[in-house]
């Protein structure tokens, strides 16, 4: 079966683990979804991630999860851009999540970075998924 969104798996995965209270989750590995898990490393809402291969042979990522007093890190988390719709924005106009308290991650000519790193920079591009 083909996967039409790699990123919706992805954070669907990493949502239903946190609500079984799991440790760590596989996901299957990319390119772009590691630069996705780059940026939730760094701002704070997994532990990080390492890669490695399933039982099959497919290299997967092994994403560890965060927790905080039994409650996990990632409250809500939602995807903009689908494959049937795609969500672009200008840089002065990349949406804010939770007025700033959330995160806004976007996929830019620079790379995948987080909303606040787009401003700074003076650069939008596709507005890949909001999380809190």
């Amino acid at each position: 079966m083909t996967m039409s969104s790699p990123l919706a798996d992805t954070l669907t995965r990493i949502r239903n683990a946190q609500k079984a209270k799991k440790a760590t989750v596989d996901v299957l590995a990319s390119k772009f979804v590691g630069a996705v898990l780059d940026v939730l490393t760094d701002e704070g809402y997994i532990r990080g991630y390492k890669p490695g291969k399933d039982e099959k042979g497919h290299a997967v990522f092994a994403v560890e999860l965060k927790y905080d007093q039994d409650e996990g890190a990632i409250r809500e988390v939602h995807c903009i851009s689908k494959p049937g719709r795609r969500i672009y924005s200008a840089s002065k106009e990349v949406p804010r999540f939770y007025n700033g308290l959330g995160l806004t991650i976007v996929s830019t000519p620079l790379g995948v970075m987080a909303d606040y790193q787009a401003r700074e920079k003076n650069v939008g591009g596709e507005v890949l998924c909001q999380v809190f």
